[in-house]
């Protein structure tokens, strides 16, 4: 019997299919997860910029723990580039990786004071020039504090989407582009956020 090929190996992927692949599951998915939704707590586009940097490498349940009383000690950008760089890691070390977490808040807000007259930017070119923040935390901010359309490349998302052969891509932002192409706009985010929990709660 001859040997399947594996598609990340040989670049043959047949995106039409995949579409299809992306047709039968979404039915699926919505019925299994109607109230999908990001896990981590947030009031505004700031608070959640902030918990999806402290979310690296952390649980969000961990997350929203510290950030109950963190968001009541620093509000805003002021806060946080005022604040001793010392007691934010103080503050957020329970999230792990605290000192370079530090570093990217602090420097995220400095540059939303000096670039962006205090507020968090709205598209992607500008979230990615703050500290810390790539196309993952800058997806995330746009899906779920702006309500655009955003594709959310989290490990359960990169896991499942080789899983159900929706692309052959490992790698985040060459599945995001695949994912883009497949699944249609409207759906990007919830998409990604019924993978999440199908990946946290099955698979």
């Amino acid at each position: 019997m001859a040997q399947k090929r594996n598609p990340a190996k040989t670049g043959v992927f047949d995106k039409a299919a995949a579409a299809g692949r992306v047709r039968s599951i979404q039915p699926l998915l919505k019925k299994a997860y109607p109230q999908a939704g990001i896990a981590l707590h947030y009031t505004n586009p700031l608070e959640l910029l902030i918990a999806t940097i402290l979310s690296a490498q952390c649980t969000d349940a961990r997350v929203n723990i510290v950030t109950k009383d963190l968001f009541k000690k620093y509000v805003s950008p002021e806060d946080w580039v005022r604040a001793d760089l010392k007691q934010i890691e103080e503050d957020i070390k329970p999230c792990g990786f605290y000192h370079n977490k530090a570093v990217s808040i602090q420097g995220a807000s400095r540059r939303i004071l000096a670039e962006f007259a205090g507020k968090v930017p709205q598209t992607m070119d500008e979230l990615v020039t703050l500290p810390g923040v790539g196309r993952k935390t800058a997806n995330c901010v746009l899906g779920n504090a702006f309500g655009q359309p955003a594709i959310m490349c989290d490990t359960h998302v990169i896991r499942l989407s080789r899983r159900l052969r929706l692309s052959p891509h490992c790698d985040p932002v060459k599945l995001e582009f695949d994912l883009a192409d497949i699944v249609p706009e409207d759906d990007w985010t919830l998409f990604c956020h019924r993978l999440i929990l199908h990946g946290r709660t099955v698979c």
